[in-house]
């Protein structure tokens, strides 16, 4: 059977802007398997669902696949279509261009070896084949809105036509599982829609169906398990490293320079099969994300009490090389947004932040179905997923992302709608840990969600003025506030000494610090932590700004804020010019150096001194910065664990005991920017990210790195809160200064 003719060219150019895109790696990178195989791509459809893989076109991870679909989403997704092995034949010479590892290691085929280029254009990953006289580009996408993925080859040149064969490979498991075959068969049935021919699988009874089309390529059935394909980085992580997968189908189809042929992966019987107009719908949603937050006008950071100039250099350069050494700079300031705002030119903006604000996309689901619990009804319809490819939604993620991820970049709606739906959620004036991936209950031990909720609703206000807004989730605000002041679950409350919040019972976690290793608190931080109550001070004064501007009685909550700012002193340190991690735990006060303190720096309000503020961004560059974010614990501390690797036990203890966190690295560049109002040394704390962005997760950024060099990324290849809070800082201090 012919492919479909195409007469319009493409370039690898970002469809959006018309300029070299940013993710381009050549032969020398992608027919080497070590370098080939660690990078890995991800394309969303913002409803929870996506796929992955590598450059190589092996699979490494259990979460790798082409159509893992939310179906129930954003929650239930499940592998369905796990790869594609392709072979060529052109001229009477057949080519592999399928990569495969099985048990034992041995890689076959290797048809990485025939990859030219890789490219992104936009979110979609393009890979660029040559053999036999042939150029042949594969191009991955989805459907917005829909669980269907489209792969489409595309003959650029060759004399002969190419007889193409692709082998598709399926599954139906729960994101996390694995599975072996033996004796399980699969219904493979033959199907029909639009005149499309294709085959419609029914994994078990009771399983919902889901569907393999092409209206360019014959299709057959088949029924023949592949067994143990190696998953290298589930190793690497401790954990169950085969897998096999069901070869169900077959496509045929003989393609022409200047012809495509594309499959189609879907759970609706009736998918769009107009494939020309689906990847142009894909490339005018890049060019309509990159418009918005070109549009985007952003809170502009002002500086008040500005106090004596000093003269010492800055400390940064001393803790990375890379960083040139800033200006004279006046320290010693409070910074607040005053409700002026500004719209940097993004398009003059560079290539990594344009790819940065695209990847943002990829992390927002429009049409979520949380679990309800008891008589509460969702008035949203946004969520967030964590990070790809195994976090779900986590309250805490999301508040904290929400403002990178939607509001500097033009979706003030969406904002609006996530903080709608975090409100019908609030119990006891706490928010959900996380939605569990199958429905069930969630639990409520964050004691640190539903801070970072008010913080997204102030960021919010203050870019929109949204007074309606305002108006509807006051009353949740003062929930919030008034359940934590009295007290809620875990021992949350105020302490009536000196006003200052306390959390955490026996054998809890509640802070965003909250890895178990073999059932047991890592860092149980039982006390009154730093960065929760830098949170509490600056939610009792949202409080009461909004309270004044809605003509609410505030009196009450500026009392609050005002007694637990003035004994927010007794977090300094003296003796290590930093400031305490807790604060009246079980043994005392934690003198332990941890990121926690930035937060005093960064939010709005301060319960520092201008003197004090300076030391933390000081004590933090000195021992906790990177170039890809702070470590979790500093070097010399008991516990100070140098890779973030080994079985899980082991990666948990890690996690938060030197494991250095990408997300943390924003909130820095803005506490620096503060103390040193130099926007240019601030903005070059970023120098290494778009480096990393070409070298794990392609176009966005990893969730960890080890704590020492090379600093090798770790976790999640592409993580939320790290692209959310290195494009909301970015943003935010050019547009406040930065050139």
């Amino acid at each position: 059977m012919s492919a479909a003719p195409r007469k319009d060219p493409l370039e690898r150019n970002s469809p959006q802007l018309g300029q070299s895109s940013f993710i381009q790696l050549d032969r020398e990178v992608c027919a080497n398997l070590a370098a080939a195989e660690s990078r890995e791509w991800v394309v969303t459809n913002g409803l929870g669902s996506f796929a992955s893989g590598t450059v190589a076109g092996l699979l490494t991870r259990r979460y790798h696949g082409l159509l893992i679909a939310a179906l129930d989403p954003p929650r239930k997704r499940t592998l369905l279509v796990t790869k594609v092995d392709e072979i060529a034949a052109v001229v009477g010479a057949t080519y592999m261009l399928g990569a495969n590892r099985w048990a034992g290691g041995t890689v076959d085929p290797q048809g990485y070896t025939f990859l030219e280029s890789f490219w992104l254009e936009g979110n979609v990953p393009v890979w660029r084949y040559a053999f036999g006289g042939a150029i042949l580009e594969k191009r991955v996408w989805m459907q917005h809105g829909a669980n269907t993925t489209y792969i489409e080859y595309r003959m650029v040149r060759g004399a002969d036509a190419v007889n193409l064969t692709v082998k598709v490979m399926v599954n139906y498991r729960d994101l996390h599982g694995e599975t072996r075959a033996e004796n399980w068969r699969m219904s493979v049935e033959s199907c029909e829609t639009m005149g499309a021919k294709g085959l419609r699988i029914t994994a078990f009874d009771g399983a919902i169906p889901f569907y393999l089309f092409s209206a360019s390529a014959s299709v057959e059935a088949a029924q023949e398990w592949y067994y143990n394909y190696d998953l290298a980085v589930e190793r690497e992580r401790g954990l169950g490293d085969r897998e096999d997968h069901l070869h169900a189908a077959t496509f045929r189809a003989s393609v022409a320079a200047g012809q495509t042929v594309t499959l189609v992966f879907t759970t609706d019987a009736a998918p769009n099969l107009d494939t020309s107009a689906s990847i142009a719908a894909e490339r005018a949603r890049s060019v309509d994300l990159l418009a918005r937050v070109q549009g985007t006008r952003v809170p502009i950071i002002s500086f008040v009490d500005a106090a004596t100039r000093v003269a010492n250099s800055d400390p940064v350069k001393n803790a990375l090389e890379s960083l040139a050494a800033t200006r004279r700079s006046s320290a010693g300031i409070t910074a607040r947004t005053t409700g002026r705002t500004s719209s940097s030119d993004f398009s003059s903006a560079p290539s990594w932040m344009q790819q940065l604000a695209l990847a943002a996309d990829q992390f927002l689901v429009e049409e979520p179905s949380l679990p309800l619990f008891e008589t509460k009804t969702a008035k949203g319809v946004a969520s967030i997923i964590a990070g790809y490819p195994w976090f779900g939604v986590w309250s805490r993620d999301s508040a904290i992302s929400v403002s990178g991820l939607a509001l500097v970049t033009g979706r003030a709606a969406f904002t609006r709608d996530l903080l709608r739906n975090g409100a019908t959620f609030i119990d006891g004036g706490m928010l959900p840990n996380y939605f569990p991936e199958q429905g069930e209950a969630p639990e409520f031990n964050s004691v640190d969600a539903a801070l970072w909720f008010v913080e997204a609703v102030r960021q919010y206000l203050d870019a929109t003025r949204d007074f309606d807004f305002a108006r509807e989730v006051f009353p949740t605000l003062a929930q919030i506030v008034g359940a934590y002041s009295r007290g809620t679950r875990f021992g949350i409350h105020a302490d009536p000494a000196d006003g200052l919040l306390f959390a955490g019972e026996p054998g809890t976690n509640l802070t965003w610090m909250d890895a178990r290793a073999g059932g047991k608190v890592v860092t149980p931080r039982i006390g009154k932590p730093v960065e929760i109550n830098a949170l509490w001070i600056n939610a009792l004064k949202t409080l009461a700004n909004i309270a004044r501007q809605l003509g609410q009685p505030s009196l009450e909550f500026q009392g609050l804020a005002k007694r637990a700012r003035d004994n927010f002193e007794r977090f300094w340190n003296p003796e290590r010019r930093c400031c305490f991690d807790v604060l009246d735990g079980p043994d005392g006060n934690d003198a332990s150096i941890r990121p926690n303190q930035i937060f005093g720096v960064s939010l709005p309000v301060s319960g520092l001194t201008a003197v004090q503020q300076r030391a933390v961004v000081d004590t933090c560059a000195q021992h906790l910065l990177t170039p890809y974010g702070l470590r979790s614990l500093a070097p010399g501390e008991p516990k100070y664990s140098r890779q973030f690797t080994g079985t899980g036990e082991e990666r948990a203890a890690a996690y938060h005991q030197g494991t250095v966190w990408a997300w943390l690295l924003g909130p820095f560049a803005l506490a620096h920017f503060r103390v040193y109002r130099d926007a240019a040394a601030a903005l070059r704390l970023f120098d290494a990210i778009p480096g990393h962005m070409k070298e794990a997760g392609l176009g966005t950024i990893s969730e960890v790195f080890d704590a020492e060099a090379p600093f090798t990324p770790r976790g999640c290849p592409a993580q939320a809160w790290s692209v959310a809070e290195i494009l909301r800082a970015w943003i935010m201090i050019r547009a406040s200064g930065g050139k």
